[in-house]
């Protein structure tokens, strides 16, 4: 076993977790590193929208309020950054594709997901990560409203990818029949961002 996996894994032990829960290259932190490309944003509540697009039967256009007004999901999952930290068991409060999907009634033709967010940003997904029982379009972390920092007012929560696929600012979720590479993959990251196979970079 490579010396840094088995240190990696000594401290999760040590942690009291499941060593199997980290992904390879992976370390674990109880902290939450602030990550990301550019200035943060600031974005004003009043005039934000989260708008829904692409194949879709109802395009959407909802206030910070009105998604609030929506069902509300909290899930408790890792995540894991392509800089190679994890965190476990991170809380995130916020409305599932599923409710949104209600609404919205994606066609047969919507495939993928592409997350759209200030500054330009984009991050694309298949549609089945976006569905998955812990995705969010999350305003609430560890039970306190996102931080402009860590992409409040909302952002979304892919847990099953590598995090720069959880775009934060979010303000649009376009549904495409085919994909769209994103800010980070047009500049080498790996479009699929599977960290159990460490697909950080390169198709």
């Amino acid at each position: 076993m490579p010396l840094f996996r088995s240190k990696a894994e000594d401290k999760v032990r040590e942690a009291g977790y499941d060593p199997a829960r980290l992904p390879p290259g992976q370390y674990l932190t109880e902290k939450w590193p602030v990550l990301h490309a550019g200035d943060v944003p600031e974005v004003d509540l009043a005039t934000w929208t989260l708008e829904i697009t692409g194949q879709v039967e109802q395009p959407l256009s909802l206030t910070y309020d009105e998604l609030r007004a929506l069902p509300a999901t909290t899930v408790t999952t890792d995540i894991h950054c392509v800089t190679r930290w994890s965190r476990f068991d991170a809380g995130f409060t916020g409305v599932h594709w599923r409710d949104l999907a209600a609404l919205c009634r994606p066609t047969a033709t919507a495939n993928f997901a592409i997350a759209h967010a200030e500054q330009g940003f984009t991050a694309n997904v298949p549609l089945s990560a976006l569905e998955d029982a812990h995705a969010l379009v999350a305003y609430e972390a560890d039970g306190a409203p996102l931080t402009a920092e860590h992409g409040g007012p909302v952002r979304l929560v892919i847990p099953s990818k590598y995090f720069w696929k959880s775009a934060k600012w979010l303000t649009a979720i376009e549904l495409s029949s085919i994909d769209k590479p994103g800010f980070w993959e047009r500049y080498g990251y790996h479009n699929e961002a599977d960290f159990w196979q460490e697909q950080r970079y390169g198709f």
